[in-house]
């Protein structure tokens, strides 16, 4: 049995020099689907998972811009992660 892990998230969400509309968003999503089909056909199972790219990335960022305005609260990486990685 062939097993394919597939972490979808970062560039695969969102391109380089994209501002990360929703549309973006499905467009590019879409765009790697292709790919896992080419997997499936192949024979492969296939396990899709998110890699948190953009979320913890914008967290970070939100994180530096505020710093000013509200007290810091330094969180390391693998927190961010856990964080925007929690079912809603």
């Amino acid at each position: 049995m062939k097993i394919a892990v597939i972490a979808i998230g970062g560039n695969a969400i969102i391109m380089e020099g994209q501002k990360g509309t929703i549309e973006e968003q499905f467009e590019n999503v879409s765009k790697s689907c292709d790919h896992i089909i080419d997997f499936l056909e192949e024979g492969y199972n296939v396990v899709l998972t998110h890699g948190n790219g953009p979320h913890v990335g914008n967290s970070l960022i939100k994180g530096e811009a505020g710093k000013d305005l509200v007290p810091a609260v330094q969180r390391p990486k693998d927190f961010l992660v856990m964080s925007s990685s929690r079912a809603s």
